[in-house]
């Protein structure tokens, strides 16, 4: 059955009535066409597929970036480089540490909003670890190989990262893990791109990987348009792909509008 998410922040109409009392026709631009999908750590992009399918048929030209996991700076130029080959303005969507990832990526011009999935959206100088110790989560903590990479215990992973998911589908998950470099979550950010672009932000309300309370505190303060999706694990692109894309077709329908308003 379709959740019905939890709506705050600005919402659709009251955008459009800002964007016609500032006297504009921002609120008549066209929808962005171009998506791309970022996953986080731990997983990679195959688990987007749903989300890809719902808005290929909505026409929309959508791609998925595999990030390497080896370090921000790698992950955020594998962003680039797939943002290079998009023909005009695209949304920019993330889940989990790719949050991180597009808050740096976000700033390439071609993007024109972002939309962060159960995500980390840090600020300048924040780091994730930094912040999941401000508001810790339910999950037990990664395990450290030798040579510095970090991986969810397998036994662990279907009731921490996903509880919703089919448990076959989740034990596969834990199986096919991508180990992700510890420093990824020890890397600051220099320069949040949502502090200049619009964004939208989906919280998962069960999550244990992020606690809901401090996803719920980066949409606040990134004043983006937000839903909540009740009992939603961290896995929620995977488990409610009918709300993530309409969040992201919501996106790619009133980025142009919302960046217009603010710059007014």
């Amino acid at each position: 059955m379709l959740a019905k998410p939890v709506r705050t922040g600005l919402a659709a109409g009251t955008i459009l009535a800002l964007s016609l009392a500032l006297g504009g026709t921002s609120a008549l631009a066209a929808p962005v066409k171009n998506i791309v999908l970022v996953h986080g750590a731990f997983v990679d992009g195959s688990g987007w597929k749903p989300v890809y399918q719902m808005l290929t048929k909505r026409g929309f030209n959508v791609s998925v970036v595999q990030e390497p996991l080896t370090s921000l700076e790698n992950d955020v130029a594998a962003v680039k480089r797939i943002l290079d080959l998009q023909q005009g303005p695209c949304i920019l969507v993330a889940h989990s540490y790719g949050g991180t990832v597009i808050t740096e990526a976000g700033n390439d011009p071609s993007v024109a909003g972002l939309v962060f999935i159960a995500a980390h959206e840090p600020d300048m100088g924040e780091t994730e670890a930094t912040n999941g110790k401000r508001m810790p989560s339910a999950a037990k903590p990664p395990l450290k190989t030798a040579d510095g990479f970090l991986y969810l215990d397998p036994s662990r992973f279907p009731d921490d990262f996903a509880a919703d998911l089919p448990r076959e589908q989740a034990e596969f998950e834990a199986r096919s893990q991508m180990l992700t470099a510890a420093g990824v979550f020890t890397t600051a950010v220099a320069d949040p791109a949502w502090k200049v672009k619009p964004s939208w932000a989906l919280v998962a309300g069960a999550d244990k990987i992020i606690n809901p309370d401090l996803e719920r505190m980066y949409a606040k303060r990134a004043h983006s348009v937000t839903v909540e999706v009740a009992g939603a694990s961290h896995s929620v692109y995977e488990s409610h792909p009918r709300e993530v894309a309409a969040l992201i077709e919501e996106a790619a329908q009133k980025a142009r509008s919302r960046a217009d308003a603010a710059r007014r």
